[in-house]
């Protein structure tokens, strides 16, 4: 089945993802936390740490425990898909496009698609960690996933360094 360009047919695409979860030895219906598989450092442009539950059979979402040091910061990034950030522990606080919002243990936090976020831990001694769920998997087997990263810039910095024009 072509996933995207001129031999693509929605029917057939929707068609293909079954309503029935089909796990085998390589896509267990369980992953343990030390089964999560650790996107390597200097992979991800800021001090965050990203481990992946990539063995899952997910078709359409992504999930992830993401751990940012205590006073450090993500990048300043946008992309095409939605995420929520559940916020397993710490208190820290977001820039998504012009605003700010704050968020503690128990949190949710809702990331739109093509916005400038960054998400900050506000502890000094305490590292904030993050299940993070995104619908990337699904945009990508449509050919459509983008994300761009304008490192630990400002809002600012990343808007005139990303006009929608580039």
């Amino acid at each position: 089945m072509t996933t995207s360009g001129p031999g693509f047919a929605m029917p057939d695409f929707l068609a293909s993802i079954g309503h029935a979860v089909r796990p085998g030895g390589q896509r267990p219906l369980v992953v343990h936390d030390g089964e999560l598989e650790e996107i390597p450092p200097g992979a991800v442009p800021n001090p965050t740490s990203l481990r992946i539950a990539g063995k899952l059979p997910t078709t359409t979402f992504e999930l992830f425990r993401q751990v940012i040091p205590a006073g450090e910061s993500s990048d300043m990034q946008r992309h095409h898909h939605e995420t929520v950030h559940f916020v397993l522990s710490g208190d820290g606080h977001s820039e998504i496009e012009d605003e700010t919002v704050s968020w503690t243990t128990g949190s949710f936090v809702y990331t739109p698609p093509w916005t400038w976020h960054r998400h900050y831990n506000d502890s000094a001694s305490r590292p904030v960690e993050f299940l993070t769920i995104e619908n990337s998997r699904l945009l990508g087997l449509f050919g459509l996933g983008r994300r761009q990263s304008a490192g630990l810039a400002s809002m600012a910095e990343a808007r005139a360094g990303h006009r929608e024009d580039q």
